[in-house]
C-alpha cells in the first residue's frame, strides 16, 4: 500500500514515494523499539528526492534525498562536477542520519532471534568529498575524506554519554564524538556465463585533528562467488574485518541479522573489534517464476567481544558465534521479486523472513 509520483519542474525532477505497508510488516516481525504514543505520520515510510542534471549550466548534478523509516531518517545532499573521463570524478556530500543503535546496544530476545531497543540512538552528520577513480580492467576504486560528528541520543531525543547500565557510549566521554576519516575502497568484479566473482576491500583511517578525536584503523572485506551447477546456482560469500586504535562502541562489528547470520536478531550473535561471517545458498528453479533455496550462515567475533569499550556483548549475554540453517522460496514477476525464508538458529529458535525488491514503478 503506497503511492509514487514523479514531477518535472523545469530541468529538475522530483520523486515522491510513500509506503504504508512497512508498518504492517514491522508490527508482525519486530518487537516495538520504543514505548510511546505514535502520531499518524510515524506510520509512513517513504522517500523524497530532487534531482537536477544541469544546476549551473555546466552539467553539474545536484541530488537531494530524504528517506524516512519507522524509527530512522536519512538526508543526503550530493553535488557532482563534470570532469574528463580520465580524471577522478568528484562528489561533495553532506549527510545527516538518525537511527536506533540496535546492532551494538540492542537487547537479544526470543532465544537471540530478535533484538529490542537498548535505549541508544545515533545522530550522525558527515561532510566531505568522494573521488571515484576511472575503472581500469576489472578494478575500480573510490577515495573519500569526511568529517563525521556522532551524537548518541536516548529514545526521547536527549543527548547521552552513557547507556542504561552506566557504561560510556562515546570514545571522548562527552555526549558526542568527532573524527576526520580517510577511506579507500577497492573493488574487483569478474563474470562469465557460468560464474562470477566479486571482491571489495575498505580501509578507513581516523585522523585526530584535535585532542579526543578518534584515531583508528579499520578494514573490511567482502568476497562473493556464484557458480552454476546444472540448473542450480550456488552462491557463497565471506565477510570479515577488524579495527585497531581508539574506538567508540558504535564502531564495533555487529554480527547477526538479515544480511549477516539469519536466524538471529541484528547484532545478537556478537559485537566485536573483529568479525568473520560466511554465507552459502543453493537455489534451484521450480518453474519459470519460482525458485527454491537452502542456505547456511555462520559468524563469529573471533573472541574480540571483550575488547569493545563497555563490553556490551558480555553484558547482554551474546554467544560470540552462531549458525543459522534454513530454506526459502523466491518468486519473480514483472511487478517485482518476493522472497520468504524460514530459518532455525543454534538455540532451536525458528524465524520467518519476508522480503520485497525490484518493485515495478
Amino acid at each position: 500500500m503506497g503511492a509514487q509520483k514523479s514531477i518535472n519542474a523545469g530541468k529538475a525532477k522530483i520523486d515522491v514515494n510513500v509506503d504504508f505497508t512497512h508498518k504492517l510488516c514491522a508490527s508482525l516481525m519486530l518487537p516495538p523499539l520504543r514505548d510511546s504514543n505514535e502520531s499518524p505520520l510515524s506510520m509512513i515510510i517513504g522517500r523524497f528526492c530532487i534531482k537536477h542534471p544541469n544546476l549551473f549550466g555546466g552539467s553539474e548534478k545536484l541530488d537531494v534525498s530524504w528517506d524516512k523509516g519507522l524509527y530512522d531518517s536519512n538526508v543526503l545532499v550530493a553535488f557532482r562536477r563534470p570532469r574528463p573521463e580520465w580524471l577522478a570524478q568528484q562528489s561533495f556530500i553532506i549527510q545527516h542520519s538518525v537511527s536506533p543503535e540496535i546492532g551494538i546496544h540492542g537487547i537479544p530476545v526470543d532465544n537471540f532471534s530478535r533484538s529490542g531497543s537498548g535505549g541508544v540512538n545515533l545522530s550522525k552528520l558527515s561532510v566531505g568529498m568522494d573521488l571515484n577513480e576511472p575503472a581500469s580492467s576489472k578494478w575500480s576504486s573510490t577515495t573519500s575524506i569526511k568529517f563525521e560528528h556522532v551524537r548518541p541520543m536516548s529514545d526521547d531525543g536527549r543527548s547521552i554519554s552513557q547507556d542504561v547500565d552506566g557504561f560510556p557510549v562515546t570514545y571522548s566521554g562527552r555526549p558526542h564524538d568527532s573524527m576526520v576519516v580517510l577511506k579507500q575502497e577497492s573493488r574487483f568484479a569478474k563474470a562469465d556465463e557460468q560464474s562470477f566473482f566479486h571482491f571489495s576491500l575498505q580501509i578507513e583511517q581516523g585522523i585526530p585533528v584535535l585532542p579526543k578525536w578518534l584515531m583508528f584503523n579499520r578494514f573490511k572485506f567482502v568476497a562473493s562467488k556464484g557458480v552454476k551447477l546444472g540448473p542450480a546456482f550456488l552462491l557463497t560469500k565471506m565477510t570479515g574485518g577488524s579495527i585497531v586504535g581508539g574506538m567508540a562502541p558504535h564502531q564495533a562489528f555487529a554480527i547477526g541479522g538479515l544480511g549477516s547470520v539469519r536466524g538471529y536478531g541484528e547484532g545478537a550473535v556478537g559485537t566485536g573489534r573483529s568479525c568473520l561471517v560466511a554465507n552459502s545458498e543453493l537455489t534451484l528453479p521450480l518453474n519459470k517464476m519460482f525458485e527454491g533455496a537452502i542456505f547456511l550462515d555462520c559468524g563469529t567475533d573471533l573472541g574480540s567481544g571483550h575488547h569493545v569499550p563497555g563490553n556490551p556483548a558480555l553484558r547482554q549475554g551474546k554467544p560470540g558465534s552462531g549458525i543459522g540453517l534454513g530454506y526459502g522460496i523466491r518468486f519473480k514477476s514483472q511487478f517485482g521479486h518476493f522472497q520468504a525464508d524460514y530459518t532455525i538458529n543454534a538455540f532451536h529458535q525458528r524465524t520467518l523472513y519476508f522480503g520485497l525488491s525490484n518493485l515495478a514503478t
